[in-house]
């Protein structure tokens, strides 16, 4: 078991407030709380870095959440539970509940993932969180990682079903683009039409002088969402 310092348990402590989970192990948290890049950066240490529980929680989340939809929408056909499921475990949902948590708060970076804002990373974060679920899943079995998943997402699965969800498209378009570019988004309103009450925005969004997408709302902001979730159609970056 590594010898944890007293800073870095005191933090670990008060996420287990937050999760209202206590683990047997405290070790295994610290393992889903630690970045990739915090173990690269530390080699010599052969510190343990959480993808692998993030492999596993990933796969526990997807059973508890089938498991809590099946039983709880009996009426629902395969494909509708495809979809609801698919929309409650996106990279998005989950990142939020993440930041709900505090998450990135206590996740170990690595310098270069610190300095350009990992710790609210969407990707990051919803990584993170499943691995955390895995690590529950380890330490006290199926019941304690499934309170602990359905603690955190019931509300969001009652939204789904009410067609409540919100997908931050703006921030997933600026994960994907992030990856392979340092130029920045930018979104431009194109045309309005309508009436004052009942105005129709149109926007653009482009990296650089490249049009990626085109969407269209009510306002600037559904406008500028539709458009990322256009451009995200484009580059291959929407969980559905």
């Amino acid at each position: 078991m590594t010898k944890l310092c007293e800073g870095r348990l005191e933090k670990l402590y008060k996420f287990q407030e937050k999760s209202n989970y206590k683990f047997n192990n405290i070790n295994l948290l610290n393992r889903a709380l630690t970045h990739s890049s915090y173990a690269n950066e530390h080699k010599k240490h052969r510190i343990l870095y959480n993808e692998r529980l993030e492999f596993l929680g990933d796969s526990v989340l997807g059973v508890v959440v089938s498991d809590y939809i099946f039983d709880k929408y009996p009426g629902y056909p395969e494909g509708e539970l495809t979809k609801l499921r698919a929309t409650v475990v996106c990279e998005p949902t989950l990142a939020f509940v993440a930041k709900k948590l505090s998450l990135g708060d206590y996740l170990l970076l690595g310098k270069g993932e610190e300095s350009t804002g990992g710790r609210t990373r969407v990707s990051i974060l919803a990584d993170a969180f499943e691995a955390v679920i895995g690590a529950i899943y380890l330490d006290g079995q199926l019941k304690s990682a499934r309170d602990f998943v359905l603690n955190n997402l019931t509300n969001i699965i009652d939204d789904a079903v009410k067609g409540k969800i919100f997908i931050d498209y703006k921030t997933e378009l600026q994960e994907v683009v992030q990856k392979v570019t340092k130029n920045k988004i930018a979104y431009e309103v194109v045309d309005e039409k309508g009436p004052d009450h009942n105005k129709i925005f149109y926007v653009n969004v482009k990296v650089g002088n490249k049009t990626l997408g085109e969407g269209m709302g009510k306002s600037k902001k559904e406008a500028e969402q539709s458009a990322a979730k256009s451009a995200l159609g484009t580059l291959g970056g929407i969980n559905e």
